[in-house]
């Protein structure tokens, strides 16, 4: 069994649509523009697989989504129950198993327990009995552990951040998580931060907001060149860390920064704008954009970073008002799986 990276071949991405029993009751319009411009990016390179709580909700994201000249033969609604929308996270980790796959179903449990998560924790098991997934099994395994806190190469390298593990399993060590993670993901080395965080993150830093890897051999992370900003030092020293990592052959990663937004306060809170929270497709980078100047300079990086892909930005900023962003809210699913 292999876990495959991001950007080897897909065959659609599964996302939820939010709705009145969502965290997103309050600011719903808004959300529901991105979940549209997100869908429109994905249908332009693959399908789209949405959720829907029930028929009404069906109903309506298939109104809006056609009102908006969505290609709708690449969308296909599945109805199941969720707490909310944050797909990378309580969605299934897939395995490459021969000519089939494996369904790695993690505990989701909110985060350590932060939100109430449980149809969430059981989404990837209804999905499974639904029949939506081709020739796999679903594993089961009593951990927790989020989508969005692990990065492979695809080749046997996993990147992770210490702080989030440690929060979900406070009484293990770093030799105990390692050997877990190693045996159920099938890497052969897992490569930590001890650095970096976002203020208004509440998943304990996740490694999607952070670096990412762009090939076995490139690493694009959030940079921070703002003396004054309060994520300076932690990201200056994240950003140390990833230059004494080494590929598999011992040579330095090529690294890819990407700018630092102004702050976006929201209500008096600051929001985690993170450029790293991209979504890797079939010929495509989609990019969540702020309606920041630094949002051209990300494009240009990302472009830097994958010669071979076009950069797409989608706007995000009603998302990182629940502290999130749109790799978040978004799962991958490899070729020939649905």
């Amino acid at each position: 069994m292999r876990f495959p990276a991001e950007w080897e071949p897909q065959s659609a991405v599964l996302i939820a649509w939010p709705n009145a029993d969502t965290d997103w009751a309050d600011r719903l319009g808004e959300v529901e523009e991105t979940y549209i411009a997100l869908v429109a990016a994905i249908t332009r390179f693959q399908p789209a697989i949405v959720c829907v709580a029930d028929d009404d909700v069906q109903a309506y994201a298939r109104a809006r989504l056609s009102s908006a000249r969505i290609d709708m033969d690449r969308v296909r609604f599945v109805e199941a129950p969720y707490d909310d929308t944050w797909l990378r996270d309580s969605g299934p980790i897939s395995l490459r198993a021969g000519d089939g796959f494996r369904l790695l179903d993690f505990r989701f449990t909110g985060w350590g327990g932060k939100f109430d998560a449980s149809q969430d924790d059981l989404l990837v098991e209804r999905l499974h009995d639904l029949g939506i997934f081709s020739k796999s099994d679903r594993q089961s395994i009593d951990f927790a552990l989020e989508g969005g806190a692990i990065e492979t190469d695809g080749a046997g390298s996993l990147l992770s951040t210490w702080q989030c593990l440690h929060e979900r399993h406070p009484d293990a060590s770093r030799e105990e998580i390692t050997a877990k993670l190693a045996d159920w993901l099938r890497q052969d080395r897992v490569l930590w931060l001890d650095h970096g965080y976002l203020e208004g993150d509440d998943t304990d830093a996740h490694i999607d907001t952070l670096a990412r890897f762009a090939g076995p051999d490139a690493i694009v992370y959030q940079g921070c060149d703002d003396r004054s900003d309060s994520h300076y030092a932690e990201l200056q020293a994240m950003a140390a860390e990833l230059a004494a990592l080494r590929t598999r052959d011992g040579e330095p990663y090529r690294l890819f920064a990407l700018p630092w937004a102004q702050p976006i306060i929201d209500e008096n809170r600051r929001l985690a704008a993170s450029y790293a929270n991209f979504l890797i497709v079939n010929g495509a980078v989609l990019m969540p954009a702020y309606g920041d100047a630094a949002d051209a300079d990300a494009q240009a990086v990302l472009a830097q970073a994958f010669p071979d892909r076009e950069i797409v930005a989608v706007p995000c900023r009603p998302l990182i008002w629940q502290n999130g962003s749109l790799h978040c809210i978004t799962m991958q699913l490899p070729a020939g799986l649905v």
